[in-house]
């Protein structure tokens, strides 16, 4: 198995290089990067272009480990019984398999994503640790120990809202998803918005770089931003000569809303263009 990314997806050489790493090893990936850098997107492209299933299990707050092995659900069983339903004789009616359960009973490999890991709590990946290394874990209600029949491609995504412990990073390959460079960033253009002009995708990313830099964001706009605002460049059929003023970078750009995400934001880059019609 080769991962080289999709028609779909731009992968650069180095994350090809760290996902076929951790496929070779049998370790989980842990990709960590800015939001809308395609993280989770990842784990989606690398079950499409190897033909595996993808299991996802999407982590809350409130998400518990042992939720990804299994759950027994005693409330249902308790009704069951008050109704007299013979079913209940037999526990394992009552046992819900969790992400990581479905992952290792899949009849093919599959690519399972724990996805935002740092959204749970501090203990969560450390109680992952032995299920994760071991590819098996014991179900207590019924007494039986669930082995992977085949080791899934694991993908871990984090957004850095909290430090990982040390002993579950030991056990992951790790690969930082750089901000993607003017080039990546045209490809990917290219793949979500084939034939767009070329004028104005120059412009819109001369635009969204400069705001990017600009002190004291925030939030700085991403790439899936940056692909949203392109849509509604082209929807309000917004010419480039609109983006073409030398000074728009220092000022508020039209549908700014798809860009900024606060009022913070708005009112800093308000602010700059103020500044700079005051100094002209």
């Amino acid at each position: 198995m080769n991962f080289t990314g999709t028609d779909d997806y731009v992968a650069t050489d180095e994350l090809q290089l760290a996902v076929n790493a951790a496929i070779q090893l049998q370790k989980p990936l842990l990709i960590k990067g800015e939001p809308g850098t395609g993280k989770t997107m990842l784990a989606e492209q690398i079950a499409k272009s190897l033909d595996l299933p993808l299991i996802q299990w999407h982590i809350k707050s409130t998400t518990k480990a042992q939720q990804g092995l299994y759950e027994y659900d005693a409330v249902s069983r308790l009704r069951d019984s008050q109704l007299g339903d013979d079913k209940v004789q037999d526990i394992s009616n009552y046992i819900i398999q969790g992400k990581i359960w479905q992952a290792f009973e899949s009849g093919k490999q599959s690519v399972l994503l724990i996805d935002e890991i740092d959204k749970a709590d501090i203990e969560f990946p450390n109680d992952l640790l032995l299920e994760l290394d071991k590819m098996e874990f014991f179900v207590y209600e019924t007494k039986e120990v669930v082995k992977a029949t085949t080791r899934p491609i694991i993908i871990i995504t984090s957004n850095n809202e909290k430090e990982l412990p040390d002993a579950f990073l030991r056990r992951c390959f790790f690969h930082y998803i750089e901000f993607p460079d003017t080039v990546t960033m045209e490809k990917i253009v290219e793949v979500h918005h084939p034939g767009l002009k070329k004028e104005l995708v120059s412009r819109a990313m001369d635009i969204f770089f400069e705001i990017r830099k600009v002190p004291g964001l925030k939030k700085k706009p991403s790439t899936s931003e940056l692909i949203d605002w392109l849509k509604l460049l082209m929807a309000d059929d917004i010419p480039a000569d609109i983006l073409k003023d030398k000074d728009a970078k220092n000022a508020i750009p039209p549908l700014y809303g798809a860009l900024l995400k606060n009022e913070q934001d708005v009112h800093l880059l308000e602010k700059l263009a103020f500044m700079h019609r005051a100094n002209r």
